[in-house]
């Protein structure tokens, strides 16, 4: 595989933080430009970050000294590298400008943020459930007048629990389907100690989380037709959204029914047999099994299982008949690895693969 040289945009972020460790020692990505706002634009990288560092492992050696360039000066950071990952905080239109600015200084946008996710001709993708998507960016790069900019998102944290889980029993017909997401306030970007208040607490209101945890799957289960991304109209989804006292990890209990309700067993062999493109390219990052399902009752737990694959894998447990609904389980994802940065890093993986960047 050839190696490419690549930019995080809004490096000093929590999610910006997690790309850097995640590309220190990546086999095809080269971490040669770190840009952010204009404020942290100008210093090196450690003087930028202070003691904002929230990363468990240390500060690369190597960022420590690299100057932060100023994200806003698009063409000066497109001409160094040959994509980006994007984590800014910005409002969602200024994000969705940004983007496309990237995008048609040819650089293409590989994105962690919410703003374009359902913008129709940008695949939104989950490299295991819709790679086939990525097709889409020949039609968006046609509105934008590239050749090799566009921009390419991953979905929404909270999704990756469940809808992984869901995602090979849609075989038989899922009907409907109910989510109470309990959320990590690493997810808020914050620490335990940033957000005091979280202690001995529940906040049960994530802001737009509920409507992102409902629309989303849909678009994933989408179809590509006349260049544009058509989302699924079934199955109905209805979702609650809870911050809980957790550092890494969002958990889902799930409920769910079909139209032809499998046995018990052939859902568990769904869930072990099934694979993607991620693993069938073998993409860097991508997990050996991506989903793993715990016999124990009291599994999956976010400080015991977060971590499988190195934070790529999904854990599904208590798999059991339900009285409302066929069946529910529990199933949880590391929301910065698998969700947020991870996530981008294997969706870069997959375009890298398809020769999107060439």
């Amino acid at each position: 595989m050839k190696q490419y040289k690549v930019g995080v945009v809004g490096a000093t972020g929590m999610v910006g933080q997690r790309f850097i460790t995640l590309l220190e020692n990546h086999p095809w990505f080269e971490l040669t430009v770190l840009a952010a706002s204009a404020r942290s634009a100008g210093k090196p990288y450690a003087e930028a970050v202070g003691n904002r560092w929230m990363m468990a492992t240390p500060m690369p050696e190597r960022v420590k000294t690299m100057v932060v360039m100023d994200a806003a000066k698009v063409e000066e950071v497109a001409a160094k590298v040959d994509f980006v990952f994007c984590a800014v905080n910005m409002k969602k239109d200024e994000i969705k400008a940004l983007e496309e600015a990237y995008a048609k200084a040819e650089c293409p946008v590989v994105s962690n943020n919410s703003a374009h996710r359902m913008t129709p001709d940008v695949p939104m993708v989950v490299p295991e459930l819709n790679a086939e998507h990525i097709a889409v960016i020949d039609a968006q790069r046609k509105r934008l007048g590239t050749k090799r900019g566009f921009v390419a998102v991953k979905s929404n944290c909270s999704l990756q629990s469940y809808v992984p889980a869901l995602h090979p029993l849609r075989a038989y017909g899922i009907t409907k389907c109910l989510v109470c997401t309990y959320q990590a306030i690493s997810g808020a970007g914050k620490t335990f100690a940033t957000m005091p208040e979280i202690l001995d607490n529940v906040i049960p209101y994530i802001g737009g989380e509920e409507e992102k945890s409902e629309q989303e799957p849909l678009k994933l289960w989408g179809t590509l037709e006349n260049g544009v991304i058509v989302p699924a109209t079934t199955p109905s989804i209805t979702a609650q959204c809870l911050r809980v006292p957790v550092s890494d990890g969002h958990m889902g209990a799930v409920f769910v029914s079909f139209e032809k309700k499998p046995d018990k067993e052939t859902i568990l062999k769904a869930w072990q047999s099934f694979h993607g493109p991620a693993q069938d390219l073998n993409l860097p990052s991508a997990p050996k099994q991506f989903l793993h399902y715990f016999e124990e009752n009291d599994r999956p737990q976010p400080k015991l299982d977060r971590m499988l694959e190195n934070g790529m894998a999904v854990s599904i447990g208590r798999l059991r008949e339900d009285t409302q609904y066929d069946y529910k389980f529990v199933c949880l994802s590391h929301n910065t690895l698998r969700g947020a940065a991870g996530g981008a890093v294997l969706l870069g993986e997959l375009l890298a693969a398809k020769g999107y960047f060439d």
